[in-house]
């Protein structure tokens, strides 16, 4: 039998060109470290401070589907998630789902935590973040290591999200389109017994503001002083 499918918007530009952005970032920094492009590294690193600060505040006054509020749920809401899964298979969910909200805090969380002892690191050479000289020695070796551990754990919650994107990808859900378009099509059945249906955006020019604003004081204050010597 066919089901009638409707096309819905899910995630706002602002939403999508972070996430995007951030997956980018996250692969030069990689590549800048590992190369020991140092000073590429901390420019990198500064964007996607702007953009992680960007998201906090999306996350608060942002759109319905960008608000912490509507996909960071109570653990209890998350197991019975699970348990709804395991007898009932995947739900249509308009955003994160309960799951997905908690990993997108998370790594939210952990690439802040890298993006903060960044700022304390030395390569022990040339290289010294901006706030290097506020702390000691030991406290700037602690932060470093903690700077490079860390990364390993980024990069196994990056596996994990992409593992559950193929899993939902198999099952039907493709969210990668969904975050590339901003639409998701979902069947009219589907949709009827789905919460949070009726979706509000806010709007795009309020962001670039932000994102204006968040970018003007992180290159005055940590991306002029590398762009100069460059």
């Amino acid at each position: 039998m066919n089901t009638e499918h409707v096309k819905i918007k899910v995630w706002d530009l602002p939403t999508r060109i972070f996430h995007w952005g951030m997956v980018c970032l996250l692969a030069l920094l990689w590549w800048s470290a590992d190369a020991g492009e140092m000073q590429w590294h901390q420019i990198f690193a500064y964007s996607l401070l702007i953009l992680i600060g960007f998201r906090i505040l999306w996350g608060i006054i942002g759109s319905d589907t960008a608000r912490f509020s509507h996909f960071v749920h109570h653990p209890k809401v998350v197991l019975d998630y699970l348990k709804a899964i395991k007898t009932k298979g995947m739900s249509v969910v308009l955003g994160h789902n309960p799951i997905g909200g908690y990993m997108v805090v998370a790594l939210i969380g952990i690439i802040s935590l890298q993006l903060v002892t960044g700022l304390f690191a030395t390569d022990d050479i040339f290289t010294e973040g901006p706030l290097y000289s506020y702390v000691s020695s030991d406290t700037s070796g602690f932060l470093t290591w903690l700077h490079k551990m860390n990364f390993n754990l980024i990069l196994a919650l990056s596996a994990i999200h992409v593992l559950a994107v193929v899993i939902h990808a198999i099952k039907g859900d493709k969210l990668v389109g969904a975050m590339l378009s901003g639409y998701k099509k979902v069947s009219k059945v589907a949709l009827s017994s789905s919460v949070n249906r009726d979706l509000t955006f806010k709007s795009e020019w309020l962001a670039l503001v932000l994102l204006a604003v968040l970018a003007a004081v992180v290159f005055v204050y940590l991306m002029w002083p590398i762009v100069q010597v460059l």
